[in-house]
């Protein structure tokens, strides 16, 4: 295969789109091993697997290791996302944790009232928390298919909602669906969770502990007779997420220059440690798992599970059945209904302090998206049908991700039909969003270039040496001219100790700043990254017209210092570590940085001020 090739794979496989692609890759799988050999299918995923020795062992036919084993580290990967959402995400702000609470229970009561209604009378009522879960890997990988039709921030939404609703519903399995619990095993396994809380709680590193406890944890939770998934939900919810520390971060550049220095592997070890260390466990734990999730327990949970033997009889009857149609209206507009009516209320109810920091456009769609339903479901349909029953489930819950796609396909459509204004509004709403630049741009202070009313801010923090701040000028440059609502602002943040001269560049173009000539050397200096030492200062200021006499004084008296460590201390205050780092309208901006990327951030900021102006019109 050609590197183009080799390039456009990777791009696909590290996409939530191509995760869905796989995982709805592996229902057809799974549907056509069942049609044409349905023995083979049961008899592979019904074989029994025993650990242990004598008394003390476990053992599972392969269908429940990977129900109860595997998916633990999916649930593990969410509960990892949704805490770094609780603390550097959209839901630092907890009046939005708040509403996604009412909004996800809200999205499970609905579809379970659907679903009672629809099968009141008969046997089938007590199934009803089939109706009641989303899925999330399939939720995000509509959501990635309609992105550009989409807010950003409805990610965070999706995920929010989702993460309630795995707790409801592991709750529900626990509480309904579970055989007797056994108290004193349950106990042992709430104990065990609160062992890792405290230690995390405390500080202490390493994950072995973590792993050993977890393991005890899902354990106990079994013999408990309790679904032991929740097990992966509540320790990634207690795996902390935080910016990078600068202190951490030099930390790891010493080391790797002692390493360089002197290449033993005792040197080495140091430097990973201290690398691995400077990158929040949250991150560290998702990046190693997140692959191994999406691209292999993922879809073979679906191979396992998605395997029901299809006809033209079979399907008639599924879909006369109140199990097939409570499941399908439940989930597909239940979801709807449920998410929009309880936010809607929350916002009346609270006189307007609640509500979404995303449109009604957008909060429809969530709920349209939210329809899908299947890993959670299948759980829970293994536990209340069993026979032809088990299948109509199995065929209502398949459903519901064709019918979640439509209703998303047709919600974000008639959205794209409205006046720009009007679907702006529609998609971003009205709320001030969250603010992460701790210091605002201040036009008598600040180094800017662009018209003081632009619509949009682009911010960037950037060191003169560094490469990365090179190659962003010119998307920077390409953005600025191409875009007229956009301006500019620099903001000095020299890693001295990976760049031994970006703080006497940042003091020279200080220097030439007292001059009039910020911007010009600003050019020279990204444009020329290796010619930055004092010589090569001075001959750069001879070249733009400078009083060069001057221009060394200040350079000698480092007149520039001060300015250039007030940018450095914004930099603290808002949680910025290294460079290029760019702040669009006061929200960081994660992820790449190339034109395509910023474009599309730039753009849906000047969107959400061109709804809050019409609104204000």
């Amino acid at each position: 295969m050609s590197t183009r090739g080799d390039t456009r794979w990777r791009s696909f496989v590290q996409t939530e789109t191509g995760s869905a692609a796989l995982l709805l890759a592996a229902v057809v799988v799974a549907l056509l091993w069942a049609n044409i050999d349905l023995h083979s299918y049961e008899a592979v995923w019904g074989a029994r697997f025993t650990i242990g020795f004598d008394a003390h062992h476990l053992s599972l036919d392969l269908h429940e290791w990977v129900n109860s084993g595997l998916m633990s580290l999916f649930f593990f990967v969410v509960g990892l996302e949704a805490r770094r959402e609780f603390d550097m995400g959209e839901l630092r702000d907890r009046r939005w944790v708040l509403l996604s609470v009412v909004a996800g229970l809200g999205s499970m009561v609905v579809p379970a009232l659907i679903y009672v209604l629809i099968n009141a009378g008969h046997d089938s009522v007590h199934g009803w928390g089939t109706a009641m879960s989303t899925d999330t890997a399939f939720a995000l990988g509509i959501l990635a298919v309609f992105r550009s039709r989409l807010p950003a921030s409805l990610r965070a939404f999706m995920l929010s909602i989702s993460v309630v609703d795995d707790l409801v519903a592991l709750l529900v399995i626990a509480v309904f669906y579970s055989d007797e619990v056994h108290v004193p095993a349950l106990l042992v396994a709430l104990g065990a969770l609160l062992v890792i809380a405290v230690l995390r709680w405390v500080g202490v590193r390493g994950g072995g502990y973590c792993a050993v406890l977890s393991v005890v944890v899902w354990g106990a939770l079994h013999e408990a007779g309790v679904d032991p998934v929740v097990t992966g939900l509540a320790v990634g919810a207690l795996v902390l997420a935080y910016p990078a520390p600068r202190g951490d971060l030099e930390r790891a550049s010493r080391l790797f220059r002692r390493f360089r220095e002197q290449p033993t592997p005792e040197l080495q070890r140091s430097a990973a440690r201290g690398l691995a260390s400077a990158i929040s466990p949250n991150e560290r734990l998702e990046q190693r798992f997140l692959p191994w999730v999406s691209f292999g327990i993922v879809p073979l949970f679906a191979l396992a599970n998605a395997g029901i033997e299809l006809s033209g009889a079979r399907l008639a009857d599924a879909f006369t059945s109140p199990i097939t149609l409570g499941i399908l209206c439940g989930c597909v507009a239940g979801k709807i209904v449920g998410i929009v009516g309880s936010m809607a209320g929350s916002q009346v109810l609270s006189g307007g302090r609640l509500r979404p920091n995303v449109g009604w456009g957008s909060v429809t769609t969530a709920g349209a998206i939210a329809g899908a339903a299947f890993t959670v479901s299948l759980l829970i349909a293994a536990l209340a049908f069993e026979g032809e029953e088990l299948d109509q489930a199995r065929i209502g819950i398949l459903a519901t991700l064709l019918g979640s796609f439509a209703a998303s396909w047709a919600v974000s459509g008639v959205i794209g039909l409205l006046p720009a204004a009007r679907r702006a509004r529609a998609l971003l709403g009205s709320s001030d969003p969250l603010t992460d630049l701790a210091v605002a741009v201040d036009e008598r202070h600040d180094r800017v270039r662009g018209p003081e009313d632009a619509a949009v801010t682009l911010v960037e923090y950037g060191d003169f040496e560094c490469p990365y701040c090179g190659r962003a000028e010119a998307v920077v440059r390409d953005l600025l001219g191409s875009e007229t609502d956009v301006r500019y602002v620099w903001r000095h943040l020299p890693l001295a100790d990976v760049h031994p001269n970006a703080q006497f560049a940042a003091e020279a173009s200080e220097a030439a700043a007292r001059q009039g000539a910020f911007w010009a050397m600003h050019d020279l200096l990204l444009e020329r990254q290796d010619e930055l030492s004092e010589r090569d200062l001075s001959r750069h200021a001879q070249e733009l017209g400078l009083d060069v006499d001057m221009f060394r004084g200040d350079l000698d008296q480092h007149r520039g210092a001060r300015r250039v460590a007030e940018d450095v201390d914004s930099a603290d205050l808002s949680g910025v570590s290294g460079t290029p780092t760019f702040f669009i309208n006061g929200r960081r901006h994660h992820g790449a940085y190339d034109i395509a990327a910023l474009t599309r951030a730039v753009d849906q900021a000047r969107r959400r001020v061109l709804a809050n102006r019409t609104e204000a019109e």
